[in-house]
């Protein structure tokens, strides 16, 4: 019985672990969840994950439901190499976890709801866009960056140290969340965040674009005076 993955390449944590599975080599069936059409909210995968959420792993029957949890148990259960998770270096694990736990309600969050509030809430609901919330959170998405910058990143070439690890694969995928919206200045106005992205980026190669193409493509259907109107 193969490791299967359920996702959707639209989940910012979806795009993360799909990376590191191809990254890493790790064979695995791929079982796609339209959040789009509700199929997460269906029963059948209520079943899998009550929590109604992508990414989940089925490894053999073992099922794991949180992105965090399942690069962690993935990096240690098929050894990947020991940058993503070095267990055997406590203070960069430390490190890791730290940006990890921290990511959730801070630089996850506002970049969701930045998106969501200048694409898929007006889509959704049929409203104009709300920009005072659009400027909420355009606030807080400029204080993430600068957090991103002056606390986890200083002077290293990643967020915990000088090699890629998994809080990198995990933190470019929320920013880039902001380029079909066209708020990728947010980030990209912060030289050493943008070099920090580009680094990663890199380091993927066409994995990257080729992960990102759905989410990249939502950019030609995103015009804020149209979406004003609604």
């Amino acid at each position: 019985m193969a490791l299967k993955l359920y996702y959707d390449l639209g989940s910012q944590p979806s795009r993360a672990v799909f990376m590191f599975l191809k990254l890493n080599n790790i064979p695995f069936d791929e079982v796609f969840v339209s959040i789009g059409a509700g199929e997460h909210r269906q029963e059948e995968f209520r079943k899998i994950n009550p929590f109604r959420r992508v990414p989940v792993i089925d490894d053999n029957g073992f099922v794991l439901t949180e992105s965090v949890a399942i690069l962690k148990y993935l990096a240690k259960k098929y050894k990947a190499p020991s940058h993503w998770y070095p267990e055997n270096d406590t203070a960069t694990t430390a490190r890791i976890d730290e940006y990890m736990n921290w990511q959730h309600q801070n630089l996850r969050q506002n970049c969701a709801m930045l998106f969501q509030n200048l694409i898929l809430i007006p889509r959704m609901k049929g409203m104009p866009i709300d920009w005072e919330k659009v400027k909420f959170y355009r606030k807080k998405v400029a204080e993430m960056v600068k957090l991103l910058d002056q606390y986890f990143l200083k002077n290293n070439l990643y967020l915990c140290g000088d090699e890629i690890t998994l809080a990198d694969l995990l933190g470019v995928c929320e920013l880039v969340q902001l380029v079909p919206v066209r708020e990728q200045m947010m980030y990209e106005s912060n030289a050493k965040v943008k070099a920090w992205v580009d680094r990663v980026k890199s380091r993927l190669g066409s994995l990257f674009n080729q992960t990102h193409e759905g989410i990249f493509g939502m950019e030609a259907m995103f015009d804020p005076k149209v979406n004003s109107k609604m």
